[in-house]
């Protein structure tokens, strides 16, 4: 039997529901089985919460550190000296820097090796900020602490549906500005080689959303199709990517066009996450691409309304911690056959006869809002 994988979570915001999807995901047997779980966070607030959820056969060991993990046994990793007060449903600046204190012993015990894959309970963003965390969310900081060179991209998916961001936490007043040719191509390249080597698409399929409504209407609603998607779009096929489009976003989930797709590329944050949640529900996870390390959380916030009150759904927790274990898995497998070609592959172009999925028409009356 291979060695469990080692999964580190981080606890989130104390005064949120993270505590809560994380005991309830690991509520189930097998996922000791399925991999080692190491919580950074407080082993007293864990244990508050097992036993607020009736969990009498959880057993939670706390560990001195990450590398100290118990195969077979969910180990906590104290974060710091002294838990902060727990105010359930407001976030504190105490409760920020947890969430911080824990994203960073967790970086340092992936770069240490002491655990493979990254789970993050969500954050509030209001209250991490300091002096020293001035990152919008998660993504901006792993890209940041990853170096190199990394750039992190947002994909939002679920067994069906796959989303990446052009620009993800910005006010919608900059999403224009941020839709560039440069920007639109890198995230069509980023999304084709994820979903090659995390999510296992020999020849991915990705179809890319406009900016405008009816995607610009022939520059009567904007140029943005015809001068920055539409090249970025020619440029990624000519470079052997199948990406197609660009879409009408109402046009193209109203009449499940989605299917028909390995990937979707939407311009900003709403444009591609509403949909998808509508359609994924509860079983959406969080990916971040491009970085070397595998990081996954649930698709969800802190839901401070409801946090402490046993209310919390555990199943997109549950679902990224077995999500990044298939992609670490997947990565391990693309990086040996990568190691041990058996042929030089030449970057493939579309067929000159292939044809590009017709997009939903934007002049039928009955489907324009």
């Amino acid at each position: 039997m291979s060695e469990a994988i080692r999964v580190g979570i981080t606890h989130g915001d104390i005064n949120g529901i993270g505590y809560e999807v994380t005991l309830g995901a690991l509520a189930d047997e097998s996922m000791t089985e399925l991999c080692t779980p190491v919580i950074f966070g407080f082993h007293s607030l864990a244990e508050k919460c097992r036993r607020q959820l009736g969990l009498e056969d959880m057993r939670l060991y706390k560990a001195p550190l990450a590398g100290a993990a118990v195969p077979g046994r969910i180990s906590v990793v104290e974060v710091a000296q002294e838990v902060p007060e727990l105010t359930p449903g407001k976030p504190t600046p105490e409760s920020g820097r947890a969430s911080v204190a824990a994203l960073e012993m967790a970086m340092e015990a992936l770069k240490n090796g002491e655990i493979d894959v990254l789970v993050t309970a969500p954050i509030s963003k209001e209250a991490v900020q300091s002096d020293t965390f001035t990152f919008p969310g998660h993504t901006e900081y792993l890209e940041a602490k990853a170096g190199d060179g990394s750039k992190a991209r947002m994909i939002l998916f679920d067994d069906y549906i796959r989303v990446a961001l052009v620009s993800t936490h910005l006010p919608v007043s900059k999403v224009a500005a941020a839709v560039t040719k440069e920007s639109v191509g890198e995230a069509i390249a980023s999304l084709n080689r994820s979903l090659k080597q995390d999510f296992g698409f020999e020849r991915p399929r990705i179809a890319v959303l406009s900016l405008n409504p009816h995607a610009g209407d022939g520059g009567l609603l904007g140029t943005e199709e015809t001068e920055i998607i539409t090249p970025a779009i020619t440029e990624a096929r000519d470079k052997g990517v199948l990406a197609f489009g660009p879409y009408a976003v109402d046009g193209f989930f109203g009449a499940r066009d989605y299917t028909k797709f390995d990937g979707i590329v939407a311009m900003y944050h709403d444009q591609g996450l509403a949909p998808f949640k509508a359609l994924a529900g509860e079983r959406g996870v969080n990916f971040t691409a491009g970085l070397p390390f595998v990081r996954t959380s649930p698709d969800h916030g802190t839901a401070f309304g409801i946090a402490w009150k046993g209310e919390a759904d555990p199943t997109s927790m549950r679902e990224a911690i077995y999500k990044a274990t298939d992609i670490f898995r997947r990565r391990a497998i693309s990086k040996a056959a990568g190691a041990n070609p058996l042929r030089k592959h030449v970057a493939e172009k579309p067929d000159k006869g292939e044809r590009q999925p017709k997009p939903a028409s934007t002049n039928n009356p009955a489907t324009e809002s």
